[in-house]
C-alpha cells in the first residue's frame, strides 16, 4: 500500500499544480533524525511541474521585478521574470555580491543568516513580487520583506511553492499578503 503524500494544493481546482505537487519527493530523516524534508528538485525538473508552478507563483499579481531569495528561490524566481516579462533580482547570502546596498539579519530554527540587496538593482516604487521555494520558519521571507522595503519599494507579495504551515512562518511575515501554492 502507498501512502498518500503530505503536501496539500491550496487551490485544489488547478490541476496542473495538484500533478506538480504529486512530483514532491519526502526524504525522511533530512537534514537530521526527526525531520521529514520536501524536496521539489523532482517537480522543477519536471517541464509540466515547472511551468504549473512558474505560472501560479505571479497570477492575479502586479508586480514590476521579481526578487529571488537564494538559492532555489533564484531558479523559480528567474522563471517567473522570464514568463512575466520583468527583470529579477537575486537576494543573496553575504559575501556573494561584489556591491551591496543593504543587508538584513535574521534568525532560523538553527542560529543566524543574512541577507544582503546588490547595488543598483531595486528603485524606490517599484512594486516587488519576492519569490522562494520554502516557507519554514519565516525568517528568510521576513528578512526579504524588509529588505525591499528599506530600498523604499513595495512588497506585492511574498509567494512561495511550498509553505510548511506546522513552522508558522506566515505569523511572522505581518502586513505582506503571502502566497503558498502548496502546504504540507
Amino acid at each position: 500500500m502507498t501512502e498518500q503524500p503530505t503536501v496539500q494544493v491550496a487551490d485544489t481546482s488547478d490541476l496542473a499544480l495538484r500533478r506538480a505537487a504529486e512530483l514532491i519527493r519526502e526524504v525522511p530523516d533530512f537534514p537530521e533524525p526527526g525531520v521529514l524534508f520536501r524536496d521539489i528538485s523532482p517537480m522543477l525538473a519536471d517541464r509540466a511541474g515547472l511551468h504549473a508552478v512558474v505560472s501560479a507563483l505571479g497570477r492575479d499579481c502586479e508586480f514590476d521585478v521579481v526578487a529571488g531569495v537564494e538559492a532555489r528561490g533564484f531558479l523559480v524566481g528567474a522563471a517567473v521574470a522570464q514568463a512575466y516579462g520583468t527583470g529579477v533580482i537575486g537576494l543573496r547570502k553575504p559575501g556573494k555580491l561584489p556591491v551591496v546596498a543593504d543587508r538584513v539579519s535574521y534568525t532560523l530554527e538553527y542560529g543566524q543568516a543574512t541577507l544582503e540587496l546588490p547595488a543598483d538593482t531595486l528603485r524606490a516604487g517599484q512594486r516587488v513580487l519576492i519569490v522562494d521555494d520554502v516557507l519554514a520558519t519565516g525568517g528568510t521571507l521576513g528578512a526579504a520583506c524588509r529588505l525591499v522595503r528599506q530600498a523604499g519599494a513595495e512588497v506585492a507579495a511574498a509567494a512561495v511553492v511550498l509553505e510548511l504551515t506546522a513552522l508558522e512562518g506566515r505569523d511572522k511575515i505581518m502586513g505582506e499578503e503571502v502566497r503558498a501554492l502548496l502546504q504540507a
